[in-house]
């Protein structure tokens, strides 16, 4: 267990402290329109009744991780354990103690991880990240009414007190569809993984190219083996230009992967002799990594996800913190960390409620705006970005707040991205 106060931070993390103190800006609650604003979310001011010099007790934000794992997973635990201390040192709250516990990646470990940090007076729970681990935590956190921000993204998780600050997928693929069908784009195609992701993703396209007005013409699966969605990638193709000679071309080819599976199709689509200034290729935030662009098939490409601008700024901190470059999903640590550190401010007992968890007007982080529904799915305000030669830029902004934003029946009860 680790557990750690500002005054743990190094000398050069309270420089940085020190200068980052715009920030909270940033975690920010947004503005509800109608011309009145609910009070800042991450704002660090007094709690009521208390003046700015006076120290109020620690409030306590458990961190519940796999780091004793090994692999992919351990890495990751890595990965948002930086992301979560980087914010504790920047917001530079004295009286924030961040309490970090390994979960074990199972039920019974993060139960009792939960249930030590509990008795150690944790107020909020952030973590764990793997769907397994918040089955054994939500019991214990709802006996102690004890909210829970987890980076699982499986909405069989969600509700009853605990919450999902991951991206999901239904809200990623409504935000490209109806994009692109703003764009003209009417018939699609689609090559997903085939596997439980896949499902979800699936029946997220086919719902958002539906509610779009749109048609899909095509959808091919490919085997998560080495090298298995290479027939698949090729009929996709084939498929596509037997449509075009058919006088129904396809607009767009929906390609839900990542960079474990983007640069093995990518020559597949660029030697197939596809016309992508015809059929726009569309992706996820999952395309948002640095080396998307060496594959040529994917420039012009077009994904949702959040701004770049504030993600910028935060990998360079990150990279200057830690030395190396932060994993997307840091991010999602960080934030989270952010949001809890914002609320701490209030008085005891009226922190970390659900009204103050599922105010309209959300939180706004390096990710943009979230907000969670009482049902435990989160709601992201996203902006389209495009890939180019030597990056990506946006293309259709994220919006700036929730006020000119109306909850989907997805973002309700849609299944969620790819689950942990």
């Amino acid at each position: 267990m680790t557990r750690i106060g500002l005054q743990q931070a190094t000398a050069s993390g309270r420089k940085r402290a020190g200068a980052m103190a715009m920030l909270a800006i940033l975690l920010a609650g947004c503005s509800t329109g109608g011309g009145s604003a609910e009070p800042p979310t991450a704002a660090l001011a007094p709690a009521p009744g208390q003046s700015q010099g006076q120290i109020r007790a620690p409030v306590k934000i458990a961190l519940l991780l796999p780091m004793g794992g090994m692999g992919e997973t351990a890495a990751i635990a890595k990965n948002l354990k930086q992301g979560a201390e980087m914010a504790l040192f920047e917001l530079n709250d004295p009286n924030v103690e961040l309490i970090t516990k390994d979960d074990g990646g199972t039920a019974a470990g993060a139960r009792a991880a939960a249930d030590a940090a509990i008795k150690e007076g944790a107020e909020i729970i952030v973590g764990p990240l793997l769907s397994q681990a918040v089955t054994g935590v939500a019991p214990v956190a709802r006996q102690a009414n004890v909210p829970v921000l987890t980076f699982s993204n499986n909405s069989a998780v969600a509700g009853q007190g605990v919450y999902l600050v991951n991206f999901l997928a239904e809200q990623e693929a409504e935000r490209i569809i109806s994009f692109a069908a703003a764009n003209g784009k009417r018939r699609f195609a689609a090559l997903i993984p085939d596997d439980a992701y896949g499902a979800v993703i699936e029946a997220a396209f086919r719902r958002s190219v539906q509610n779009n007005g749109g048609t899909v013409s095509v959808v091919e699966r490919y085997p998560l083996a080495a090298n298995g969605m290479l027939a698949p990638a090729k009929r996709v193709v084939e498929a596509i230009k037997a449509a075009e000679a058919q006088a129904a071309p396809v607009d767009a080819l929906f390609l839900p992967g990542g960079q474990d599976s983007l640069p093995k199709i990518g020559p597949v689509i660029a030697y197939s002799g596809l016309d992508t200034t015809k059929v726009k290729l569309l992706g996820t935030s999952a395309w948002d990594y640095p080396a998307i662009s060496r594959e040529t098939a994917f420039i012009g490409g077009w994904y949702p996800g959040s701004d770049p601008l504030a993600w910028r700024s935060f990998a360079e901190r990150f990279a200057k913190t830690f030395g190396t470059a932060p994993p997307r999903i840091a991010s999602v640590a960080y934030d989270a960390v952010g949001f809890a550190i914002g609320l701490s401010t209030n008085p005891p007992g009226s922190r970390f409620t659900q009204a103050n968890l599922t105010r309209t007007n959300g939180f706004s982080g390096v990710d943009g705006i979230v907000r969670f529904q009482p049902n435990g799915l989160s709601e992201r305000g996203l902006a389209v970005l495009e890939v180019q030669k030597f990056g990506a830029t946006v293309v259709d902004a994220a919006p700036a707040s929730f006020e000119a934003t109306k909850i989907s029946a997805a973002d309700q009860t849609g299944s969620i991205g790819k689950p942990n």
